[in-house]
């Protein structure tokens, strides 16, 4: 086994461990839903992708004062990159959302940066993306947050197997600042040129001072298609949630934009 693959695969164990050990609490993912892989642009390469969610039938209520709730709402996020080096990534959301009466609101912006070490044909990959929001109420209980997203994973030619352990962190004041958790995962195979079939799976994990019980958590399955024929490119996912806890339906897609 090679030195890569032991730090990678040591580093998947140790994620997983962790994320075992972490206290749970719901915590849903709305305008970004995806599991973030080996992707990265090359140097000086510039990308718009559109994500785009909806949810038919989810939560009405909301969370906290002043939340827009999820259900027959839409979010649409472009997101902007542009790569640095062969490793490095630096990214900008715009977060836009409707409510269920159609009223349309921005959320602000998001900045992020990924650094990706490990990567390039098949094999593992491992990397990380740090986030820094300053978002408006109706998209978060915190105006200003970080985020780090570990990505960790394997490819073959025909599969593909990804898990992301994603911790936050609310940087606004008077908030706790105990981090919170979120587990995805993400299985794909190869199924036609330019064509996978796979599943996602998203586990709200909670923050390290409070539990919540295992029926209480955020649990998401989705049935996912990657799309990758010139000019279009896409990602597209049903989601059933598990349990009372998480949005019943939610479908989403993201679209890769010519930019250069």
């Amino acid at each position: 086994m090679s030195r890569h693959s032991i730090i990678a695969f040591a580093a998947m164990a140790t994620a997983g461990l962790l994320a075992g050990l972490l206290p749970q609490e719901a915590r849903a993912v709305t305008d970004e839903i995806q599991v973030y892989t080996d992707d990265i642009n090359a140097p000086g390469e510039r990308g718009l992708e559109l994500h785009v969610n909806t949810t038919p039938k989810g939560r009405n209520a909301s969370n906290y004062e002043g939340e827009l709730p999820p259900n027959h709402g839409w979010r649409l996020t472009p997101e902007f990159s542009w790569g640095l080096t062969n490793s490095l990534e630096a990214g900008l959301y715009v977060p836009v959302a409707t409510s269920d009466s159609g009223d349309i609101y921005m959320g602000g912006l998001k900045a992020r940066l990924k650094w990706l070490p490990i990567h390039g044909g098949d094999g593992w990959y491992v990397g990380a993306n740090g986030e820094l929001s300053n978002v408006t109420r109706k998209f978060s209980d915190f105006r200003v947050e970080a985020e780090l997203r570990i990505m960790l994973g394997y490819r073959t030619a025909d599969w593909l197997f990804g898990m992301n352990p994603i911790f936050g962190w609310s940087l606004s004041p008077g908030h706790d600042r105990s981090p919170d958790a979120t587990l995805a995962y993400k299985v794909g195979r190869k199924v036609a040129e330019g064509i996978s079939l796979g599943v996602e799976y998203y586990n709200g994990l909670g923050t390290l001072k409070d539990r919540l019980p295992h029926d209480q958590q955020d649990r998401t399955f989705y049935l996912v298609m990657d799309y990758d024929r010139a000019p279009y490119v896409f990602n597209f996912g049903i989601g059933h949630g598990l349990n009372a806890a998480s949005d019943d339906w939610t479908i989403k897609t993201i679209f890769e934009i010519p930019f250069n």
